[in-house]
């Protein structure tokens, strides 16, 4: 790759990042689609975020955001997305002809892909258990509602917080449940981690799956080298269970063609991303 002063800097801006492979996936991307760009991953202060994506959309690139970013993020944008406008947490920014700082949130639709490939059939009509009420759970929540799940429960430490997502996405299709107690005995057709637990592989499952009667598979947002342990305890279970890698792929792929206006190189990603891994 050579790079000049036409070549478009793209940043992935959070804290932690340094656990990312966006880089690998989106330099592949760029490299297979024969497009001028360069994609960097930056850990910044939240004081820093709003200039950081001002100045570099202005300068003609764009980015990601990450952790715990996602909510602050769509306050610094000109033009928001119905995504973001409905969640109220952007992950995708860029500049718009009009000169303006565009952004959407798409988790929801690297979400829906990614779903869509990893249940038998439609996810229509399911009952879903939602961990989590950060940015992630929120793009997660609005996915399963457009996809037409019969009711999505939310579980979060801070119930007040998983009530405030309930209300704002989720209608009277969702509901919030203030204890992990109050899930003994019941069934459900997928669980989803929207948490940052496994992030790191000391951390805990957010979820003790012997307490339900009943769960028909089990989806991380979280990804890493080793299985993560969400997904550990979901296969102790006997659950079908996937981490967060294809949806890492998924939505880089919709942030691509936001960025570059053009379908995204997913077999590459998705073998950018397998081969890092192995390696």
């Amino acid at each position: 790759m050579t790079l000049t002063s036409s070549t478009r800097v793209l940043m992935l801006l959070g804290d932690p990042v340094s656990h990312s492979l966006s880089p690998v996936v989106q330099n592949t991307a760029c490299a297979e689609a024969d497009v001028d760009g360069v994609y960097v991953a930056v850990r910044c202060a939240a004081d820093d975020l709003a200039g950081l994506m001002r100045g570099l959309a202005r300068a003609g690139g764009g980015g990601n955001i990450t952790l715990p970013y996602k909510e602050k993020a769509a306050a610094v944008l000109d033009t928001a997305s119905e995504a973001v406008r409905r969640t109220g947490a952007c992950n995708t920014f860029w500049s718009g002809k009009d000169g303006q700082v565009h952004g959407d949130n798409t988790d929801v639709e690297g979400f829906r892909r990614t779903l869509r490939s990893f249940v038998d059939g439609s996810p229509e009509g399911m009952r879903v258990l939602l961990l989590g009420a950060g940015g992630a759970a929120r793009a997660t929540l609005m996915a399963l509602l457009e996809e037409r799940v019969d009711q999505v429960v939310l579980l979060n430490r801070s119930p007040e917080r998983a009530r405030a997502v309930a209300r704002r996405i989720g209608g009277d299709r969702a509901r919030v449940v203030s204890l992990t107690e109050e899930l003994r005995g019941e069934s459900f057709d997928l669980v989803v981690n929207a948490t940052r637990l496994g992030l790191s592989p000391d951390d805990p499952s957010p979820l003790d799956f012997e307490l339900l009667l009943r769960a028909g598979a089990a989806m991380d947002l979280v990804y890493g080298r080793v299985a993560t342990p969400f997904v550990r305890a979901a296969e102790a279970f006997g659950v079908r269970a996937t981490d967060g890698s294809e949806m890492l792929v998924q939505q880089g792929a919709a942030s691509f063609e936001r960025w570059w206006e053009r379908p995204a190189p997913v077999e590459a990603m998705r073998e950018a991303y397998r081969l890092r891994q192995d390696g």
